[in-house]
């Protein structure tokens, strides 16, 4: 996953470290990094459900470290094709096997009755399918 710098140089996304408020550390945030100038960027994809989490800690939030591939499938994604375990699998398997999962466990949630797991389940389904975001995203 490469990108062009504004300094003429490609950028490479890495699962990152964003501190916020010296206080909390947001840890697997994709992040485009150009190796030439050092410049950074938050992932296109995930800005909006990085500064959703950021709005949900408040203005004086408690000292804390955060997963932010527990928020966004798109992290959770990129933290397992990281895995060496993963890493001879193609993509879009690792993708259909999420899907698949998330499928599972809304049956589950459905079949229990527990709206707020529907719903965390139903908002992470989306996640993968928005139309930003296909397979070749990752290539």
């Amino acid at each position: 996953m490469l990108k062009q710098c504004s300094c003429g140089y490609k950028m490479s996304i890495q699962l990152r470290t964003v501190i916020y408020k010296n206080k909390i550390e947001i840890e697997h945030v994709p992040i485009y990094t150009c190796e030439s100038c050092s410049k950074s960027e938050v992932f296109q994809a995930v800005k909006a459900e990085l500064s959703e989490l950021i709005r949900h800690l408040g203005h004086i939030p408690d000292k804390q470290q955060i997963y932010f591939s527990d928020q966004s499938e798109l992290a959770y994604l990129l933290v397992l094709a990281s895995n060496k375990e993963y890493k001879q699998f193609p993509v879009d398997q690792i993708l259909n096997e999420r899907i698949n999962e998330l499928l599972d466990l809304l049956l589950l949630a459905h079949s229990l009755h527990d709206e707020p797991w529907v719903d965390d389940i139903r908002k992470r389904l989306a996640q993968l399918t928005k139309k930003t975001l296909s397979t070749y995203d990752f290539t």
